[in-house]
C-alpha cells in the first residue's frame, strides 16, 4: 500500500502495508539555499551530493552498486515509536560505511504512542546514536502524516502538544549523542500539525520532502534554508532519492559536527 502525502514520503517498511516515504541549522554558511539556485532541477543540480534513504522495504542492499551509480550519503530506518527495529538495519548501516558512504539513522515518530523522550531513548539503544568519525550523520527524526490513521493525520495531538513532542525527542537526543536531530518533515504537515512552529529552525536541520518540483518550495516555518531534498521517491539509487545542499566537503563537516 502507499499512503500519499503531501510533498512526499519517507521509506517505510512495517508490514505489507509499506509506503513510499520522507538541517541543526548547519553552521556553514555555503549551506544556505545560495548553495544551489532553486530554479534548478535536481537531474541539474549535478554539483550537489547524491543520496538516498532505505528502510526494510529494500532489505539487503547492495552497497558497491549505490555506490557506483554515485551514492554519498544515505539515511537508514532505525526504529519507529517504541516497539520496532528494522531488521535489516545492520547489514544496511554498517554496510553503507564499508562501502564508503557516510550514513546516519532515522526514527518514525508515531507521536500518539508515547512520549517524545521514550522514542528518543528506544531509538538511540537501536542505532540512532552519533559519533563525530566523518562517516555518521547526526540522528534524524522522520515526522509526517500518520500513516495507520488517515482520520487522525496529525495523530490526534494539538499543536502545542506537538510542538512539545517534538521538544522533549530532540532534547533526549541532544542529551544522549551530544546533537540535535535533524528533522524529515514536509512544510504541509509542519505547518497544518505544528501551527507553523518557528521554534526549531535555528538549530536544527532540515531534511525537506517535496517531489514532482523543480525546487523544494516554499519551506516549513522557521526555516530559511534546508540542508537534504528528498525529490523522489524512486530513481537510480535504492529508495527515496535525496541532494545535499553543499559541497561534498561540507556534507563530511556536517557529519561531524563542525
Amino acid at each position: 500500500m502507499h499512503v500519499a502525502i503531501p510533498g512526499g514520503h519517507m521509506a517505510r517498511d512495517r508490514n505489507p502495508s509499506c509506503r513510499r516515504a520522507r538541517a541543526l541549522a548547519v553552521s556553514v554558511a555555503a549551506l544556505t539555499v545560495g548553495g544551489i539556485a532553486l530554479a534548478e532541477t535536481p537531474a541539474t543540480a549535478a554539483s550537489l551530493p547524491k543520496g538516498h534513504d532505505v528502510s526494510s522495504h529494500q532489505k539487503n542492499v547492495d552497497w558497491q552498486k549505490a555506490r557506483t551509480k554515485g551514492a554519498t550519503f544515505v539515511y537508514v530506518k532505525a526504529t519507529e515509536s517504541t516497539t520496532y527495529r528494522n531488521p535489516y538495519f545492520s547489514q544496511q548501516y554498517n554496510g553503507a560505511r564499508n562501502a564508503g558512504i557516510i550514513r546516519g539513522a532515522y526514527h518514525f515518530a508515531l507521536p500518539n504512542k508515547s512520549s517524545g523522550k521514550a522514542q528518543a531513548a528506544h531509538f538511540v539503544r537501536n542505532g540512532g546514536s552519533w559519533t563525530a568519525d566523518g562517516w555518521t550523520l547526526p540522528p534524524a527524526l522522520d515526522i509526517e502524516y500518520n500513516p495507520y490513521d488517515k482520520k487522525h493525520k496529525c495523530y490526534g495531538l494539538t499543536k502545542a502538544k506537538m510542538v512539545s513532542w517534538i521538544k522533549s525527542f530532540s532534547g533526549e537526543v541532544k542529551r544522549l549523542t551530544g546533537r540535535r536531530p535533524v528533522i524529515y518533515t514536509t512544510a504541509h504537515w509542519w505547518n497544518t500539525c505544528t501551527g507553523s512552529s518557528r521554534a526549531f529552525g535555528s538549530d536544527h536541520a532540515l531534511w525537506v520532502a517535496r517531489y514532482d518540483s523543480a525546487n523544494p518550495g516554499a519551506l516549513p516555518a522557521g526555516w530559511s534554508f534546508w540542508t537534504i531534498w528528498q525529490y523522489d521517491n524512486s530513481g537510480g539509487l535504492p529508495g527515496d532519492q535525496n541532494l545535499f545542499n553543499g559541497s561534498l566537503t561540507q556534507l563530511r563537516k556536517f557529519a561531524r559536527g563542525n
